[in-house]
């Protein structure tokens, strides 16, 4: 079985300064689950990782790693086949696109450059 979770930060205003930050735990038991669940919460663009950015074929879109910002990772390990492993990144640019990066790692793990690799490797640590 595959498990992931991420912890989501968001800020609350109250009247009672003693609860600023509520966390949200968002789970998922397969990859696509969480695309699902990123799709319905508004990460509707595809995105694929090239050499040195992501893009989107469906559009124009295409970012580089300083124009955009990861806000979610998912990571999913299978228990005997490497071909499960996979990372799921929501994405939001600086020019307001949002959306969804799914990206095998270890020996399916794409070619990209190092500045690619330093903002991925970030989130997943």
């Amino acid at each position: 079985m595959l498990q992931a979770f991420k912890i989501r930060k968001f800020e609350k205003q109250s009247y009672f300064n003693a609860f600023k930050t509520l966390y949200i735990m968002f789970s998922y038991d397969t990859v696509s689950q969480a695309v699902n669940g990123l799709k319905q919460r508004g990460y509707a663009i595809d995105f694929n990782l090239e050499a040195d950015r992501i893009i989107c074929r469906q559009t124009p879109v295409s970012l580089m790693p300083s124009e955009f910002e990861i806000t979610e990772v998912y990571r999913f390990e299978g228990n005997s086949d490497p071909a499960d492993e996979a990372v799921v990144y929501a994405i939001d640019s600086k020019h307001g696109h949002k959306g969804v990066l799914v990206n095998g790692f270890g020996v399916s793990s794409n070619e990209v450059s190092d500045e690619m690799i330093k903002k991925l490797s970030v989130h997943h640590q």
